[in-house]
């Protein structure tokens, strides 16, 4: 089969990594790719969210199959366009993907169907957010109604961070068109938990459930980030609550999705918190997370892309999932200055994980690099996610940090606490 991967960060250098080991996958290309996914599939400069040029290489190319990755084609309707042209896809359609490109969609649908979430008001006009943030009790929680790269969310911890931030995505613009509308929730207390979920809109089969860490600095200190790091399992989820979300959360979303007339097949993201008062959702997303997916899927025992191509086919029920009985401690290192401004450019020097495995158990997916003949060079916020996976957490963090130590590049920069607590 000829093989498309949309994307470029360290979620699809994993995926792409997976994938390219079935035997039925003859050429495989990634739009654009990375740096190190070239050792998987060639890389094809063509951005992720031009979906013309997408369709047009699927079509010059005789794609059999498309696997399109990140939250922003998905939400232009990458998936729709190949589907149109024959292409089968792994990733929800359009109408489906609203559940991550729409909080307030994705809000009222939970509110609709009882799946318990945070109270939530949405707000269109500042005067009447500023307003409301100045009578609320604080943190509290702003968010831009459409995607914004993982940076749309605010947890305020007092008047003056919270009406920054209102300011930030309805006077300045800084999420575009996302932040015209806001919502402004309550602040959750609790573990935070992500479970993704591969489902066919009829059968979800939850994966290795993980713990996102986004906060830039150690101790969950300063701005939020896309990530910086993830273990899997996540050692507050246990087969309780995992029964419990499955009854009152994970099945639901999908009846809820199919009672809309939007049957959702892909992977779906569940971020939760667990709460005082059971979990809740804090969110969706329409797509595998990042840096999850590079902590989750190294754990998958079962081949990836036959479960996408089930996943299509709505058959999911019959492909049997596993997982390993291990875990994993991915470690994700940025540019200075992250998530803020940052330079580019440099070039990476891998020490004794030139090959990305050198170490047994660690993986180094690329999230930002180009390469350039035999070097590597940085190209984003988020550069590489060195994930290792071992017996027990404490086995695999003390592995992942001890591969971080072998990697530099100038303004490196790491949370040295990822599992710690």
């Amino acid at each position: 089969m000829n093989v498309m991967l949309i994307g470029g960060g360290g979620r699809e250098h994993a995926i792409a990594k997976y994938v390219a080991k079935n035997p039925k996958v003859e050429n495989f290309y990634a739009l654009p790719g990375n740096g190190g996914i070239s050792k998987f599939a060639e890389c094809v400069n063509i951005s992720a969210e031009d979906i013309d040029g997408i369709v047009n290489f699927a079509k010059n190319n005789s794609i059999d199959f498309a696997i399109v990755a990140p939250d922003d084609p998905l939400a232009l309707g990458a998936v729709d366009r190949l589907e149109a042209e024959g292409v089968k896809c792994f990733g929800p359609d359009k109408n489906a993907a609203i559940i991550e490109s729409s909080k307030i969609f994705a809000k009222d649908l939970m509110t609709k169907n009882n799946i318990p979430t945070a109270k939530y008001k949405i707000f269109t006009k500042i005067d009447e957010a500023l307003s409301y943030v100045a009578t609320s009790d604080c943190p509290i929680v702003i968010k831009a109604d459409g995607l914004a790269k993982g940076k749309g969310v605010t947890v305020a911890e007092n008047f003056g961070q919270a009406r920054e931030a209102v300011m930030s995505c309805m006077k300045d613009k800084t999420f575009g068109k996302s932040g015209e509308k806001i919502l402004i929730e309550e602040c959750l207390r609790g573990p935070e938990v992500t479970v993704l979920a591969f489902t066919d809109g009829k059968t979800i089969v939850p994966m290795i459930s993980s713990m996102d860490h986004k906060r830039a600095y150690d101790g969950n200190k300063g701005p939020n980030t896309g990530g910086m790091g993830v273990v899997a399992p996540n050692f507050y989820y246990t087969d309780e609550i995992a029964e419990e979300c499955m009854k009152k959360i994970f099945i639901p979303t999908i009846n809820a999705m199919n009672s809309e007339g939007r049957k959702f097949k892909g992977c779906l993201y569940f971020g939760l918190m667990l709460t005082k008062d059971g979990p809740k959702v804090i969110e969706y997303n329409c797509r595998f997370g990042d840096p999850e997916a590079e902590a989750v899927l190294p754990l998958l025992d079962t081949d990836l892309f036959e479960i996408m191509l089930a996943v299509r086919d709505e058959r999911l029920n019959e492909i049997d999932i596993k997982f390993k009985n291990m875990s994993s401690c991915c470690v994700v290192l940025v540019s200075n200055g992250y998530p803020g401004h940052y330079l580019t450019g440099y070039e990476i020097d891998f020490g004794l994980n030139k090959n990305s495995e050198k170490i047994s158990g660690v993986d180094v997916f690329h999230s930002g690099t180009i390469r350039e003949g035999n070097k590597f060079l940085t190209s984003g916020g988020r550069v590489l996610a060195v994930n290792a996976v071992a017996e027990d957490l404490s086995s695999a963090r003390e592995k992942a940090y001890e591969a971080v130590k072998e990697i530099n590049f100038e303004g490196m920069r790491y949370r040295t606490d990822i599992g710690a607590n």
